[in-house]
C-alpha cells in the first residue's frame, strides 16, 4: 500500500497551486490555508524551489474521524502538497487508506477509502 498518491503535470507550478484548490472547492470541501514553504524557508536563509501545501477539510469526515480516535488528528487537516522538482511539477497528496496502519484499533469502516478516492480525484482533476 503506497503512502502518497504523487503524478507530474504539464502545467506551471502556479496553475496547478490554483487548479488544486479549484478543484477542492468543487468536491465540496474547503482550503483551510496554503503554506508558502519556499517563501518560509527562504525567510530563514534555505532556498528551495517552489512547494506549497494546501490543507483542506469536510468537517463531517474530519469530525468522525475525531469521534472515532482523537489521534486521528494528527493526520488533519489533509494536505496536497505541489512542487517543482528538476523542471517539473509534481502534486502529491496522502492517501487515507494509510491511517488503518497508524491506527489499527480504530473502526473506520470504508471511510478512508471514499476520502482516498476523493483525494486523487482532486489530484488528478487538477493534473
Amino acid at each position: 500500500m503506497e503512502f502518497d498518491y504523487t503524478i507530474t503535470t504539464a502545467k506551471t507550478f502556479a496553475e496547478t497551486v490554483q487548479d488544486v484548490q479549484d478543484e477542492i472547492a468543487k468536491i465540496g470541501m474547503r482550503v483551510l490555508y496554503v503554506h508558502d514553504v519556499q517563501k518560509t524557508l527562504a525567510e530563514k536563509g534555505f532556498e528551495r524551489e517552489p512547494f506549497k501545501i494546501v490543507e483542506f477539510c469536510n468537517a463531517k469526515f474530519a469530525s468522525e474521524f475525531l469521534n472515532i480516535d482523537i489521534k486521528i488528528g494528527l493526520c488533519l487537516p489533509c494536505k496536497i502538497n505541489v512542487y517543482t522538482h528538476d523542471g517539473h511539477t509534481f502534486i502529491s497528496g496522502m492517501r487515507p487508506i494509510v491511517l488503518t496502519q497508524f491506527f489499527p484499533q480504530a473502526d473506520l469502516g470504508e471511510r478512508p477509502k471514499e476520502i482516498d478516492h476523493i483525494i486523487q480525484t482532486i489530484i488528478n482533476n487538477a493534473k
